[in-house]
């Protein structure tokens, strides 16, 4: 499984979305789920899966799918799949 397909999984887990919703588009906010709670509940998950620590400014940049997945390729998480 890529780091992205967990990175998927870990969305619709922590956001409890049905399996095999499309989250690569999702964006904070634009669902009721995804609210501020869910957001801190999201990064953990994130950390805990990935084992990265998120920092705050991090955190408050990771505002979509996008901006997480290259927020886990910072740390470092999928270069190796390039």
């Amino acid at each position: 499984m890529s780091h992205l397909d967990r990175l998927r999984a870990t969305f619709r887990t922590a956001l409890n979305l049905p399996d095999g919703t499309d989250v690569d588009g999702l964006e904070y906010r634009a669902i009721p789920q995804w609210d501020s709670l869910a957001h801190m509940a999201l990064v953990a998950a994130m950390e805990d899966e990935f084992s990265v620590m998120i920092d705050t400014d991090e955190m408050i940049d990771m505002s979509s799918f996008a901006k997480a997945a290259e927020l886990l390729e910072k740390h470092g998480v999928g270069a190796a799949a390039r």
